[in-house]
């Protein structure tokens, strides 16, 4: 027949080779959540900010439960986790490939308005120094519409380069926009100094 203490000592021994079988276990998923979230942390960021941060809040959580060796709280929230995980990966996996098509996009429409909005910038650079010289302007244009149309020229040129730059430097998107606005005042200046197309 066991003793009281017999039975204190073997549900101690039970309690304690239960804890050690799950030490483990909730080592290896806190390390392993660690590394997939380090892996993922830069695409997150960009794409997917609010998941990422609900999913390091729980990550968090889950490193505490583990340093105060709550190994069952670790491993009871592990479910919960893997899901924060997959729907982490399938919002930045989706954003991605968005953000790529997208670019892929701009990059066509950069090379067509590329290829058609310096030669209406030369045009009209023709057109501009030979009105400064001549002065005689377009009927219906006075010397101070001129200048003004020559301003707008020179701000049509400037947002021509930052756009050219801001290509060349990977943001496909915003130099688009700049393009397009550049290529709108083109035509209008064209028009506005009789340049022919």
């Amino acid at each position: 027949m066991r003793t009281v203490g017999t039975v204190l000592v073997l549900a101690v021994l039970a309690l304690g080779a239960a804890c050690s079988s799950r030490k483990e276990p909730a080592e290896a998923a806190v390390t392993r959540i660690e590394n997939e979230l380090n892996g993922i942390r830069a695409d997150a960021q960009k794409y997917a900010p609010d998941q990422l941060q609900t999913a390091e809040t729980l990550a968090g959580q889950m490193k505490a439960a583990l340093d105060k060796k709550d190994y069952g709280s670790v491993l009871g929230t592990l479910p919960q986790m893997n899901a924060e995980l997959r729907t982490l990966h399938a919002t930045v996996d989706s954003a991605k490939a968005e953000a790529e098509d997208l670019a892929a996009a701009a990059r066509d429409e950069w090379n067509d308005l590329n290829a058609s909005v310096p030669p209406l910038v030369e045009k009209l650079q023709a057109r501009v120094n030979e009105l400064s010289k001549s002065r005689k302007y377009p009927k219906g244009m006075d010397k101070a519409k001129f200048e003004e149309a020559r301003t707008g020229f020179e701000a049509l040129k400037s947002e021509w380069t930052e756009a050219s730059s801001e290509f060349a430097a990977g943001e496909a998107g915003n130099a688009v926009r700049k393009a397009r606005d550049a290529k709108a005042k083109a035509e209008e200046l064209m028009t506005q100094l009789e340049v022919k197309a």
